[in-house]
C-alpha cells in the first residue's frame, strides 16, 4: 500500500546541499599503474573520447571522436598516443591517477626520489583539441609518439566484419584501408581519407535504390578526418615498428629541444567533408586556435564541466554498498554521455567513444582497437534508445541532439525507400539502420529471394520492426514539454513516422482484400512486430502504444494548427486497443493481439508501462500492469539485470521498490573492470553504453515520476537509502532535495509555482 499526500516545501539557500563535496568523493582514484588498455580512464569533451591508461611507466591514450566512420562505416579510432618523461617521475614508488569529475579532466602524479611531476590531461569542450600538460620540480624531458596500427592496408576477415556494415556477409574482399602519417614540419600529420567506392554505393545498388542515388544524403561521401600532434618545445624524432598486444604498428615520436619544467602537447583533430586541400587548411586554422589563450580555454572547459554537474546529480549513501555503488557510477557513466555533448553522430550503445583492444573483452578477438561488435555506422534503435532517454531527467537536452538530428539528416533517403519499395509516403526507420538511412546490408541480405519486399529486411529478428522511431519522436516532443526547446524542425520527421504506420498498413490491408481497416474502423497492424521478440505480430502491444502516446503528446503542442490536430485526432481513432491475456487468473498486458513466433528475450508487453506511461503510478489499470510484470510467463522468464533489459526500470514504473532496487543495484554495480563504469559485453560490447543508460533511467524512475503536471516523488525508493538528487521535470522544473532517515529535511522546486505539482510517495 501506498501513501501518497502533497507535502509542503520550504525552501533553503542552495549551499546549504553539498554537491561539490559529494561530487569529489565520487573521483575515480588510482594508485597503481595499469596493466593494459582494459584497465584505462575515460575522458573527453565535446565530440572526443580518451582512454587514458599508464602502463610500465608510460602514458597511453587512445583517440576517438564522434563521426569518423571509413568507407566500410567502421567506427575508426584516430590512434594511439604514448607519452615518456626523462627522467621518469613514473619509475618510482608513489603514484595515482585521478579522474576529476567536478572539471573534467584526469591528473597523473608521480614521485620518483627527488623529482616530482604532475601530468594533467584535457579536452577542449569547445575546439576538437586534446591537451597534455607535464610539470615537474625538475628540468625534464618529453618524448610524445603518435602510433597507428593502421599504416597499411588490413583485409577483415571473419568476424572481424562486425566491426564494419557488411558483418557476417562480406561482398568479396573488406579491406581496412591505410591512413596517412607523415612528419610535417614539427609536427605530426595524420588523416583517414574515405575512396569514392564505399558501403553505402553498396547498400544503394543491393536495396535498388540506384535511380535516387544521386539525391541520397551520403555520409561517408568525400570524408577525411585525422588530426596533428605538435608541442612546445618538440621537433621530430624517430620513426619505429613495435606491436602492442596481437596489433603491430608503426610509431612517430616528437622529443624535447631541450628539458624544462613546464612541457605542452596539443592533438588537434579535424574532420570534414572535403578536399585534401581544404582539410589541410581546416586542420591548420585548427592549430593556430590551439596555440593561443590556453588559459582561457581551460577555464571554459572547466566551467562547462561545472555547469553540467551542477544540472543534475543522485548521490547516495547508505549501508547497503550496492545501493552507494549505484549512485557513484550513475555519476560516471553520466560523465561517459557527456564527453559526446556535440557530436556529429550520436553516442554508440556498444562502446561510445570508449572501447579498446577487443581481446581484452574476448580473448579469441585478436583484432586491432577499431574493432566493436555490431558495427560502427549501423545503429541499432532499440539499444540506442536507452543511451538517450535518462537525459531528459538530467537535463541534458544538448547532449540529446546528435540523435534527434542523426534522423533528421536521414529522413529523405527513408522516404524514398518507402516511396521506392511501396509507393506510398511516410519514412520507414528499420531496427538495424545505417547512418545513411538505409537497412544494414547484411540484415537486408543478399540471400534473399527474388520476388521478396524489397522494402523489408529479411530477417527473422528484424522483419516489421520499424516503430523505434515513435521512442525518438517522443524524445523529441519531451525536450519540449521539458526545457520549452524549438522543435519545429523535427516535426516533419515525426509526422512522417506516423505516417509511414497509417498509410503501409492501409496499403498492407489492400493488397489483403477490399477492406482497409477492420470492422470497428480501426488499422490492422499486420504483419508486426513487439521488439525484436513477438514475431508476425497482429496489433503489436509496442506499436499501438507509441502511436497513441506520440499523437497525443502532439495534440499537447500549442504550436499546431487546427489543421494538423484534426489529421492526429483523425488518426488515433484508427488505432486499436491494447490486447490482453491471462496468467494464474490475472488479467495481464498482451505483447500483441496474436503472433506466430518468439525470437528474443525483451518484453514489449511492459512497454506501456515504459517508455509509454500508459499505465503507472495514479493511472488505471496499475493493478493488470502488476500482473504482468508478476505473473507473465515470458516476463518472469526473460527478466535480467544484464545489457539492454530494462525490468528494473519497469519495477520502478509500477513502484515495486524491492524489485526495482535489486534489479538496479544489481545493473548499476561495478563492472568488474578496473573502471566501475565499464560494464559489458552483455548482449553488445564493452563498455556497454545501453546497459548504462537502462541503468541510470531505472535509477531516475526510483526516484521521481511525471505524469502531466504532477511529479511523484520516491515512488520506489527505499526508506534507508539516504540520498541528495537534483534532477528536472516538465515545464522548465527542477527538483532538489535531501531524504535522510526515511524523511525528507529540505527540498527545494523551482520554480516555486510547482510546489503545488509535488506528490510525495512512501512506501
Amino acid at each position: 500500500m501506498f501513501l501518497v499526500f502533497f507535502v509542503s516545501l520550504w525552501f533553503i539557500p542552495t549551499n546549504a546541499f553539498s554537491q561539490e563535496k559529494e561530487l569529489l568523493n565520487n573521483n575515480v582514484t588510482w594508485t597503481t599503474q595499469s596493466k593494459n588498455s582494459s584497465e584505462s580512464m575515460p575522458v573527453g569533451g565535446g565530440d572526443i573520447g580518451l582512454n587514458i591508461w599508464v602502463e610500465k611507466g608510460e602514458i597511453y591514450l587512445y583517440l576517438s571522436r564522434s563521426g569518423t566512420f571509413d568507407e566500410n562505416n567502421t567506427l575508426l579510432k584516430l590512434g594511439r598516443v604514448k607519452l615518456r618523461l626523462s627522467p621518469n617521475p613514473f619509475a618510482g614508488k608513489t603514484f595515482k591517477q585521478e579522474l576529476i569529475l567536478k572539471d573534467g579532466y584526469v591528473q597523473i602524479t608521480g614521485t620518483n626520489g627527488n623529482l616530482k611531476a604532475e601530468v594533467n590531461v584535457w579536452v577542449d569542450v569547445f575546439k576538437p583539441i586534446v591537451n597534455l600538460e607535464v610539470k615537474s620540480n625538475k628540468n625534464i624531458s618529453l618524448e610524445a609518439d603518435y602510433e597507428s596500427w593502421r599504416f597499411e592496408d588490413r583485409i577483415t576477415k571473419g568476424k572481424e566484419n562486425n566491426q564494419n556494415s557488411y558483418k557476417w556477409a562480406p561482398q568479396g574482399i573488406v579491406k581496412t584501408f591505410k591512413d596517412e602519417v607523415s612528419f610535417q614540419g614539427n609536427k605530426v600529420e595524420f588523416f583517414h581519407q574515405n575512396k569514392d567506392e564505399s558501403v553505402f554505393d553498396v547498400a544503394v545498388k543491393q536495396q535498388a535504390l540506384e535511380s535516387y542515388k544521386s539525391v541520397l544524403f551520403n555520409p561517408l561521401k568525400n570524408l577525411i578526418f585525422g588530426g596533428s600532434m605538435q608541442g612546445e618545445n618538440m621537433i621530430i624524432g624517430k620513426k619505429y615498428v613495435g606491436q602492442y598486444l596481437s596489433t603491430p604498428f608503426q610509431g612517430w615520436s616528437l622529443k624535447s629541444k631541450k628539458s624544462s619544467i613546464t612541457n605542452r602537447i596539443t592533438i588537434s583533430l579535424y574532420t570534414s567533408n572535403t578536399t585534401l586541400e581544404e582539410w589541410k587548411r581546416g586542420l591548420s586554422a585548427l592549430e593556430e586556435k590551439g596555440k593561443v589563450d590556453y588559459d582561457v580555454s581551460l577555464k571554459a572547459s572547466q566551467t562547462r564541466w561545472n555547469e553540467y554537474w551542477d544540472r543534475s546529480f543522485i548521490y547516495i549513501s547508505s549501508n547497503d554498498s550496492l545501493a552507494n555503488q549505484a549512485g557513484k557510477n550513475y555519476q560516471l557513466f553520466r560523465y561517459m554521455l557527456g564527453c559526446n555533448a556535440f557530436g556529429s553522430s550520436p553516442t554508440k550503445f556498444n562502446g561510445g567513444l570508449f572501447t579498446f583492444d577487443p581481446e581484452l573483452t574476448d580473448t579469441t578477438l585478436k583484432y586491432t582497437p577499431d574493432f566493436r561488435n555490431w558495427g560502427g555506422g549501423t545503429h541499432t534503435a532499440q539499444n540506442q534508445r536507452l543511451v538517450y532517454w535518462p537525459m531528459l531527467k538530467s537535463g541534458d537536452f544538448e547532449v540529446m541532439k546528435p540523435q534527434f538530428d542523426f534522423y533528421l539528416r536521414i529522413l529523405k533517403n527513408a522516404e524514398l525507400r518507402t516511396k521506392n519499395a511501396w509507393g506510398h509516403n511516410g519514412a520507414s526507420f528499420t531496427e538495424q539502420i545505417e547512418n545513411f538511412g538505409l537497412p544494414n546490408p547484411a540484415e537486408y541480405n543478399w540471400k534473399r529471394p527474388a520476388d521478396f519486399d524489397k522494402g523489408m529486411e529479411y530477417n527473422a529478428w528484424l522483419e516489421y520492426e520499424w516503430d523505434t522511431v515513435l521512442e525518438f519522436c517522443m524524445m523529441i516532443l519531451e525536450t519540449e514539454r521539458y526545457n520549452a526547446n524549438n522543435i519545429q524542425e523535427y516535426l516533419p520527421l515525426i509526422e512522417s513516422s506516423l505516417t509511414f504506420f497509417k498509410e503501409h498498413y492501409t496499403y498492407l490491408a489492400n493488397q489483403r482484400g477490399s477492406k482497409a481497416l477492420d470492422v470497428n474502423g480501426h488499422l490492422v497492424l499486420y504483419p508486426g512486430s513487439g521488439a525484436e521478440t513477438y514475431k508476425m505480430a497482429y496489433n503489436s502491444t509496442s506499436t499501438i502504444a507509441g502511436l497513441k502516446s506520440v499523437l497525443h503528446r502532439l495534440l499537447e503542442l500549442k504550436s499546431a494548427t487546427e489543421e494538423q490536430k484534426k489529421k492526429w485526432q483523425a488518426m488515433l481513432k484508427t488505432l486499436p486497443p491494447i490486447s490482453f491475456r491471462e496468467f494464474a487468473g490475472k488479467t495481464t498486458i498482451s505483447p500483441a493481439k496474436t503472433w506466430e513466433r518468439i525470437n528474443n528475450t525483451e518484453s514489449p508487453q511492459l512497454y506501456p508501462v515504459y517508455p509509454w506511461g500508459i499505465y503507472g503510478i495514479g493511472k488505471p489499470g496499475l493493478d493488470t500492469a502488476i500482473n504482468t510484470f508478476k505473473y507473465d510467463l515470458d516476463v518472469l522468464k526473460f527478466r535480467s539485470h544484464v545489457g539492454w533489459k530494462q525490468d528494473n526500470i519497469f519495477a520502478a514504473r509500477l513502484g515495486l521498490t524491492n524489485d526495482a532496487a535489486n534489479l538496479t543495484k544489481a545493473k548499476l554495480k561495478d563492472s568488474g573492470r578496473r573502471f566501475p563504469a565499464f560494464w559489458g559485453p552483455g548482449f553488445d560490447w564493452t563498455p556497454d553504453h545501453n546497459w548504462g543508460g537502462s541503468g541510470m533511467i531505472g535509477l531516475q524512475e526510483m526516484l521521481m515520476q511525471c505524469d502531466g503536471k504532477d511529479i511523484y516523488l520516491f515512488p520506489a525508493w527505499p526508506k534507508n537509502w539516504d540520498v541528495h538528487f537534483k534532477l528536472h521535470a516538465p515545464y522548465q522544473t527542477t527538483v532538489e532535495g535531501t531524504l535522510k532517515n526515511g524523511k525528507i529535511e529540505n527540498l527545494k522546486v523551482t520554480p516555486e509555482s510547482r510546489e503545488a505539482d509535488v506528490i510525495y510517495v512512501l512506501k
